[in-house]
């Protein structure tokens, strides 16, 4: 007689993977449900909390959403983890411009333009 198989609890949830968070968030933004979209974002943070593209994705959807401090602090916080990501630093600027915060703005903007340039100097020079 074989041991019997370990039934599944049904009650205890699959866990939660980051990307496959952030994948059904970008959907719900482009089905323009940014509710359902934060709320995906916020459980790809949940899974992971330095998910970059959780951090990104979910600055963008409260800044659509006019949730524009949230936004913001989400965005520093990407910057934080990601200093080198320009991506970061773009949407950090652009958070704070549609908060009306335009010296925050141009010099998030600045920083932005600075480490792309970086990059692509870095780039030029291990062609070489």
């Amino acid at each position: 007689m074989q041991p019997a198989k370990p039934i599944p609890d049904a009650t205890v949830p699959e866990p939660l993977h980051a990307d496959a968070c952030c994948a059904r968030g970008r959907e719900a933004l482009a089905a323009g449900d940014v509710h359902a979209a934060m709320h995906h974002f916020q459980q790809a943070l949940e899974a992971d909390d330095e998910h970059a593209d959780a951090h990104l994705e979910l600055a963008r959807a409260l800044r659509a959403s006019g949730r524009l401090e949230q936004a913001i602090g989400i965005a520093l916080r990407l910057t934080v983890l990601q200093p080198q990501n320009p991506l970061a630093h773009a949407e950090l600027a652009a958070c704070f411009a549609q908060a009306g915060h335009t010296a925050q703005a141009q010099a998030a903007a600045r920083r932005a333009r600075v480490v792309e340039w970086r990059q692509q100097l870095d780039a030029e020079d291990t062609e070489k």
